[in-house]
Parts: C-alpha cells; sequence; structure tokens
C-alpha cells in the first residue's frame, strides 16, 4: 500500500504540463471477440511508457477500470512529448493494431481527450492521501502559508 501523507499537501504548479485521458467504451456486450483485443491493445503501449519515462517526457498516470467505460489518465512533462509520442514508430504500430480492431467496431467506442497546463493555471489538494494523480506526476509538496485556498495555490504559480 503507498504511504499516507497525512495533513494537506498540494504540487508545485510552477510548470507546463500536459494530461491525457483516454479509455474505451464496450457498447456491445455480446460481442467479446471484438472488444477483448481492443482492450488487449494498451497494456504494451504502457510497459514502454514506463520502461522509458524520462526519454519519451511521460510523467505518471492513473487508470479506472470501471464497466463499460474504462478510463486512464495519463500525465506528461508537455504537449509536445505528448504528440512526439504519438508519431513513435513502437506507437504508430500499436496504434495501427488498435485501429484495425476497433475502428469500424461499433461493439466498442475509443476517446481521448488532451489538455495542456499552463503553470499557475492549475491547483490541486491531496489530504491524507498517497501521493495520487499531479501528485505523482509533479512536485508533491505540503501546503504552507498562504496556499490554503484553490485561488491562492493559483496564484502561488503565477509568473
Amino acid at each position: 500500500m503507498s504511504d499516507i501523507f497525512s495533513g494537506r499537501y498540494t504540487v508545485e504548479n510552477n510548470k507546463d504540463a500536459a494530461v491525457l485521458i483516454i479509455g474505451m467504451r464496450i457498447n456491445k456486450w455480446s460481442a467479446p471477440h471484438k472488444w477483448i483485443p481492443v482492450l488487449k491493445a494498451m497494456p504494451e503501449m504502457i510497459k514502454e511508457l514506463y520502461a522509458h519515462k524520462e526519454e519519451l517526457g511521460f510523467l505518471s498516470m492513473e487508470s479506472y477500470f470501471g464497466l463499460p467505460t474504462t478510463t486512464m489518465i495519463q500525465y506528461w512533462r508537455s504537449t509536445e512529448d505528448l504528440l512526439s509520442y504519438a508519431k513513435n514508430e513502437k506507437h504508430l504500430a500499436a496504434w495501427k493494431h488498435f485501429n484495425s480492431k476497433a475502428g469500424k467496431n461499433s461493439a466498442v467506442g475509443i476517446y481521448h481527450e488532451t489538455f495542456q497546463l499552463k503553470a499557475g493555471s492549475y491547483e490541486s489538494i491531496y489530504v491524507n492521501m498517497p501521493q495520487y494523480g499531479l501528485s505523482k506526476a509533479l512536485q508533491h509538496i505540503p501546503i504552507s502559508h498562504g496556499m490554503h485556498s484553490a485561488r491562492e495555490r493559483l496564484k502561488a504559480g503565477e509568473v
């Protein structure tokens, strides 16, 4: 079990970052032969991200396995790193395979959303939590004077 950090924590918000939300939705339970290959396509890409974190700019991720929709939130050093990874040869091969299984297959839906986080434009709070989400990806710090409200935490990262 992850270490619990007692008290109130936040992340330094003085750096740009990127967030990718990606997932799939099972639309037709009666067609597991259509959606299981899509579900199985992601682990190889995840393994690659963790094996080459620094060079790829991948920071961290959280996964939520739910039904009918499964979601993964990935944190990246920059949008440029994320987009560069999307054009990476290994990723393109995996994505081509993934799309061949999901592209014209109404039994499964896929989606992603990308967000650019600009320094000073995001804030967070973690109370009695292990490092989680952005706090695993960025500098996890105790909340200090002048950072108790969301407004104060947003202001702390302004340049």
